[in-house]
């Protein structure tokens, strides 16, 4: 490779290894493939995890509001919880909020599950081999920019992000 070719590799805004959504996305498989080894003993995929943390924190929930704390859509949640109903770690019951809504709740083997989870962070810590104090501040970048690009209602950024012209659009 000659001089003028390394200058342009250099500042190519589209080299794959610059593209923020590259590095995102390597980074998120490389990460829950960590938690695979972990959570199959406990019989739990990692999407189900999520869904166990959102209740062991806040149940009863309903089937929405664990789709906009695990941030995906209630169609891919069905199944899902389906599965973990099956496995008799919930149950579905009406709301005590809302009679119209079914909520889930956890059976007395999900809520002793939960015994077993407290181990998880530390076991991925381990596995991913960084430090603590490194892990804490990327969790917090990572929050502050979900936070600074999350559509707020109908659609538009947060209140106090930045318009879609202003945001983080090209490579790091």
């Amino acid at each position: 490779m000659d001089a003028a070719t390394a200058a342009v590799d250099e500042v190519d805004p589209l080299a794959l290894d610059r593209q923020l959504c590259f590095a995102l996305a390597v980074a998120s498989r490389l990460v829950i493939g960590t938690y695979k080894p972990i959570l199959e003993p406990m019989g739990l995929t990692h999407p189900q995890y999520l869904v166990m943390l959102a209740l062991w924190e806040h149940e009863p929930l309903a089937l929405s509001e664990i789709a906009a704390l695990v941030r995906l859509e209630p169609a891919t949640l069905s199944p899902l919880v389906k599965r973990l109903e099956a496995a008799g770690l919930v149950t579905r019951e009406r709301s005590p909020r809302d009679e119209r809504q079914l909520a889930l709740r956890l059976t007395d083997a999900g809520r002793r599950l939960r015994d077993q989870a407290e181990r998880v962070p530390e076991q991925v810590v381990a596995s991913l081999g960084v430090e603590v104090d490194d892990l804490v501040r990327l969790h917090a970048e990572l929050s502050t920019l979900i936070q600074r690009i999350s559509p707020g209602p109908g659609g538009q950024p947060a209140e106090g992000a930045p318009g879609r012209d202003e945001r983080l659009a090209t490579s790091d």
